[in-house]
This record gives structure tokens, sequence and C-alpha cells, in this order.
């Protein structure tokens, strides 16, 4: 399915790729996923409905597409050579400004999921297995390195712990998550769960 999907977007040049993505972040930013049409897609963005629906299938694929387009991609290429220093910099790969955009983005990305499987299935193989398993790579070179034990029952939740800490932020501080916040997070929460002296 995947080969299949690549193949079709590769008719398009990567310049009308991008054009197309971010127009439908701006319209998703507007109003909402379930608002969001393929008419007003393919109206924003000066495309027949046909051509949308011939390069993604359908509405779901489109934007969390759009999602993964935006979001950094080095997640699992970062080692700097401790797990401290690996969790920061993914901290930095967005700055304060993109990380409030991506935070009131995935909200309601992720209320509209629970009423619309293709979604929350287009989220679990596009951005939510990857994601995990760019961590697991991370986490890995922290067990190599002899940081985190590899029986720690916290390994299994870490991500858990990292998207908490991420989607709470303006439910619970009426704030949006900013890299201090997010460092002094993984510091006081995350490492010490992990059984990693974040002073060490």
């Amino acid at each position: 399915m995947t080969d299949v999907a690549t193949a079709r977007r590769s008719r398009i040049t990567p310049e009308r790729e991008a054009e197309l993505y971010e127009a439908v972040l701006e319209l998703l930013r507007e109003v909402g996923y379930d608002a969001l049409t393929m008419d007003a897609i393919a109206a924003r963005t000066r495309s027949s409905k046909a051509t949308l629906y011939r390069q993604w299938g359908g509405k779901a694929e489109l934007v969390v597409r759009a999602i993964r387009y935006s979001k950094p991609d080095a997640t699992g290429d970062i080692d700097t050579g401790s797990l401290r220093g690996d969790l920061h910099a993914v901290v930095t790969l967005e700055d304060d400004c993109t990380h409030e955009r991506n935070s009131a983005l995935m909200r309601g990305v992720a209320m509209a999921m629970h009423n619309n499987p293709d979604l929350r299935e287009a989220l679990r193989a596009q951005l939510v297995d990857p994601e995990l398993s760019d961590f697991q790579t991370v986490i890995q070179r922290a067990i190599d390195r002899g940081e985190v034990r590899a029986d720690c029952p916290a390994l299994e939740f870490m991500l858990h712990m990292l998207v908490g800490g991420f989607a709470t932020r303006m439910l619970l501080d009426d704030q949006p998550p900013t890299q201090a916040f997010l460092t002094s997070y993984i510091d006081a929460v995350v490492l010490p769960a992990l059984g990693v002296d974040p002073t060490a």
C-alpha cells in the first residue's frame, strides 16, 4: 500500500507536494479535521479533487502525510553520546513557535481520530510507528552505552511520557510547550523514570 501511494505521489514535483502540504496544514489549523473537505483542499491548492484522490486516496492519508512532512525527520540519527543530550537535541529540532503550532494541531487531530478510524490508522502507520522506531534507536544506544538497564520497566512508557508532557502543557498550565519546559520535563520526569541521573 505504501509503495503504491509513493508511486502515485511521485507524479508531482517535490516543490508542488511541499506547497500542497503547507496549504493542507493551514486549512487544518483554520477549520479542524472534521470540517476540512477535499473540495476546500482542492480550491486552496488549485488542484482537482480527482487528482488529490488519485495521489493520496483520501483526506486522512493526505492530512497525515502533511503532518509528517512538517515534522523533523532526524530523531533516529541524533547521537550526542548521552541519552540526556539526545532527548534535549530532539526538543531543539523545532523552535517554540513550531512547538506551539504543532501542539494545537495535534490536539485537534487527536480529538478527531476518535470518530475517524481511517485517520487513526493513518496516524499510526505514518507518525506513531516511525516515531516509536526512532526513539527505540535512541534508547538502544543508551542501553548499549550502559546508561539504561535493558529491563527497566519504564522503557515501554518513554514515548507516553514525552507525548504526555507535550500534550498536557496547554491543558494543565494554559501555556504552549516550549523548549525550556520540555527539557526541564525530560530532566525531572523522563530521565529519572529510566534510572538516569540528569546531573551526571
